[in-house]
C-alpha cells in the first residue's frame, strides 16, 4: 500500500504537536502543583499562641505562630503580603546556637528579635529589607527568633536585655 505524502506529513506534524503539548504540560504541571501547595498552606488555619514582651514602657501582647519544625522554620513568613500589627512568628531552634536569618521570598519588612533560652533579648535587627538574601546574624548563640512587623520594636521601646514571655522560654 502506498502512503500519501501529504497525509504522512500531516501525521508527523500532528505527532510533533502532541509531543510539544505533552512536554509543555509536564513542564507546567509541577509548577502548578507547587503553586497550589503554597496557596493551600497559606490558606490553612494558623495556630496562634499568646506571647508577651516586657519593656521599660510596659507589657505588650502579641499572637504568634510558632515555627517548630525544619519545614516551618524554612518557610517562615515567606510569600505573605501583610501581617496584622499584633501578630508575629516565633522560630524555635531547640538549642542555643549561632543563628542567621534572611528575607528570601518575604515581602513585608520585619523586625527580628534574637532571644536566649531564658527569654532574654540578645539583639534586634530592625526594618529588614524585603526579598533580600543578605544574612542577618544573632550577636551570640540564640535559642529563638521573633519576627514582628517593621517598626514595632522601636514603637514599644524594645532593647537587648528585655524579656519575652512565652511557654517556649524557661524561667
Amino acid at each position: 500500500m502506498r502512503r500519501n505524502p501529504v497525509n504522512a506529513s500531516l501525521a508527523v506534524r500532528f505527532a510533533a504537536a502532541v509531543l510539544v503539548a505533552a512536554s509543555a504540560l509536564c513542564a507546567v504541571a509541577p509548577m502548578s502543583g507547587v503553586a497550589h501547595a503554597q496557596a493551600a498552606r497559606q490558606d490553612a488555619p494558623v495556630q496562634l499562641e499568646s506571647l508577651r514582651i516586657v519593656t521599660a514602657s510596659g507589657e505588650h501582647a502579641f499572637m504568634v505562630e510558632v515555627a517548630r519544625t525544619d519545614e516551618q522554620r524554612a518557610r517562615g513568613l515567606m510569600f505573605r503580603q501583610s501581617m496584622p500589627i499584633d501578630r508575629g512568628m516565633l522560630f524555635d531552634f531547640k538549642t542555643e546556637q549561632p543563628v542567621m536569618m534572611w528575607m528570601r521570598n518575604t515581602y513585608i519588612s520585619l523586625d527580628m528579635i534574637f532571644i536566649t533560652r531564658d527569654g532574654v533579648v540578645i539583639n534586634i535587627a530592625e526594618n529588614t529589607e524585603p526579598l533580600s538574601e543578605r544574612t542577618i546574624p544573632s550577636a551570640r548563640p540564640a535559642f529563638a527568633v521573633l519576627e514582628l512587623n517593621a517598626g514595632v520594636t522601636r514603637k514599644i521601646g524594645l532593647k537587648p536585655g528585655d524579656r519575652i514571655n512565652h511557654p517556649l522560654f524557661r524561667r
